[in-house]
């Protein structure tokens, strides 16, 4: 008996919310919001990524907090690992010797320390490619880090860094528009009022949508 044409998957069909994370991924002690992708190979410690964020290919973060609606490019390295340079040596074999040494323990202080300096990123935050923040920085919402960067430092919301280090290279918005950003706060609208803003989100210009949407 003929079973007819095959069933075609739709196109259009939506996601639960459940987020997507591929099977190469290494991830402890960290949590996914809704609508989150990670893509091939990432590794994750002590982590949080928030709604709608995405971590492309290759990344690996340590003690990290990431806010909604980012988007992480391949190869980004976040909090990167420090080393006590103030110590005679500051190889591994100071805070974990229990590597080379049998009955050696390791430095807790040491590493109470590296989980301290956690490194917070905003909403709505861009990291290009290759990009390197190290321990500590916090990144302010709307924010893009430029790929290649070294971000020493903490960034305000909305400025545009890049080079090595990383230095302001201009706003994305004028101070006016960046401060009634802020005060919207678009990224903690739910899914269905999100939906119905995309169009504007595309067509209209930072002032024209605030005026719109601050009603």
């Amino acid at each position: 008996m003929s079973q007819g044409p095959p069933k075609r998957h739709s196109t259009t069909a939506t996601r639960d919310g459940s987020p997507r994370i591929h099977a190469t991924v290494l991830h402890r002690d960290t949590v996914f919001g809704r609508f989150v992708d990670v893509g091939e190979r990432v590794l994750l410690t002590d982590c949080v990524i928030g709604d709608y964020s995405y971590v492309e290919r290759h990344c690996e973060m340590i003690h990290t907090m990431v806010g909604k609606f980012c988007a992480i490019a391949a190869d980004v390295r976040i909090n990167a690992l420090m080393h006590p340079m103030e110590r005679v040596s500051q190889h591994k074999m100071t805070y974990r010797p229990n590597e080379y040494f049998v009955g050696a323990k390791l430095d807790k202080d040491f590493r109470e320390k590296r989980k301290s300096a956690r490194v917070e990123i905003g909403h709505d935050v861009w990291v290009g490619h290759g990009a390197v923040i190290l321990p500590g920085v916090r990144i302010g919402h709307g924010a893009v880090i430029g790929a290649g960067a070294v971000v020493t430092r903490d960034v305000a919301d909305y400025d545009i860094v890049a080079g090595v280090p990383a230095r302001h290279v201009r706003w994305r918005f004028a101070k006016s528009i960046r401060v009634r950003m802020i005060k919207l706060a678009w990224w903690d609208w739910d899914h269905d009022r999100l939906g119905q803003a995309i169009d504007d989100m595309r067509r209209l210009g930072a002032d024209a949508f605030l005026k719109k949407y601050e009603a």
